[in-house]
């Protein structure tokens, strides 16, 4: 009876293992389908404008803006890639870095380059396999241990100790695995509509409403289909997640222009610039939940409630995990895309955190 005891938390463990895989595949599979019909559907109606594609050979000019600030490299050493980013203020001044989500890049943060040079050194960073940056072939290269890491020796290359850190979707992820693994780096964490890691992990798998709008975690683990699906129609999906009426930046928001979205359809046109992007996602479910979880820098999370794909729910419960000064603010009528949508409230809220004094919780 000793040893049935001493085997059954294992025989649990396996269990629940097995139960979580099975789930991840299924529904891989299922939303692969999906989209498999509206591929057909979409050949059906139309195949010459299905597999159109228009030729970008120049970036817009809204990319090479100088009052966004000045395109930089740098190479890691310990790994070899090249970084690309871009930097607004003087050098010397406090170090705000920007970490920017899914699918986007350095331009997304073009309204707080503008805001806070002022005051700080703002970089505002393409991450591993975005942009001009270096992307590895392999997905192993895109695990939370190599992005986590990135950040760090980036910081160390800029020749700071320590930063203002800010990051959106899954640069919010990255901020909040910095904030947990190396405290002493971050002086003030914002995050932008992504919950504490934990959080999510734990809600989408007892939250249906949560698990559907993540429906695209578990497509993007099928290899090259969600590639050519995001390239069909010369990338229609791409638009659509950012001007369609469920997804987009709402009408009370700040709109992207013409030249903004070919900005980025620019960025993700270029060949094989959607596969490090999504590879982010194919090794994600391997490396959550967190061992390590509670964050003890001072959090500002924001939080638009008419996010498309993340429950507002998750953001109340991220109180939990921080042992610290903990704000959350939450834009009624703003998007998923809050830093672009919202500007001008979301730069004031940042800099009402950064101004004052907060202290620790007992």
């Amino acid at each position: 009876m000793a040893g049935l005891r001493d085997c059954l938390p294992r025989l649990m463990v396996t269990i629940r293992s097995l139960l979580f895989w099975s789930l991840v595949y299924c529904y891989c599979w299922l939303c692969a389908s999906i989209h498999l019909l509206k591929l057909l559907w979409s050949i059906g109606k139309g195949p010459a404008q299905t597999f159109r594609r228009v030729a970008r050979e120049q970036p817009p000019a809204c990319l090479n803006d100088p009052s966004l600030g000045t395109h930089c490299y740098v190479r890691i050493k310990d790994s070899g890639l090249r970084f690309h980013y871009v930097a607004g203020g003087e050098r010397g001044k406090p170090l705000m870095l920007l970490l920017h989500g899914f699918p986007e890049f350095w331009y997304s943060w073009r309204h707080q380059l503008r805001e806070f040079k002022s005051e700080y050194r703002v970089v505002a960073l393409d991450l591993r396999g975005y942009g001009e940056t270096d992307a590895p072939i392999h997905r192993e290269n895109y695990k939370l241990d190599c992005l986590i890491t990135d950040i760090k020796d980036i910081l160390d290359s800029l020749g700071y100790s320590k930063c203002v850190l800010i990051g959106h979707d899954w640069g919010g992820m990255i901020a909040w695995l910095i904030a947990i693994c190396y405290p002493e780096m971050v002086m003030k964490l914002i995050v932008i509509n992504f919950p504490h890691p934990n959080v999510f992990t734990e809600y989408i798998l007892r939250h249906p409403a949560q698990l559907l709008k993540s429906s695209y975690y578990y497509f993007f683990q099928i290899p090259r289909f969600p590639e050519f699906m995001f390239s069909i129609n010369d990338f229609k999906a791409l638009k659509q997640l950012f001007t369609s009426h469920s997804t987009g930046i709402g009408r009370k928001g700040c709109r992207l222009t013409t030249e903004d979205l070919e900005a980025y359809i620019y960025v993700f046109s270029q060949p094989g610039a959607l596969s490090g992007p999504i590879n982010y996602y194919r090794n994600i479910f391997s490396c959550l939940p967190l061992k390590h979880h509670m964050v003890t820098t001072p959090t500002l999370l924001l939080w638009g409630e008419k996010d498309a794909f993340m429950e507002v729910e998750m953001a109340e419960v991220t109180k939990i995990y921080v042992k610290n000064y903990f704000r959350l603010t939450i834009l009624s009528e703003a998007s998923h895309w809050l830093q672009q949508d919202q500007p001008d409230i979301v730069n004031k809220l940042i800099w009402t955190f950064l101004k004052e004094e907060t202290r620790k919780k007992d």
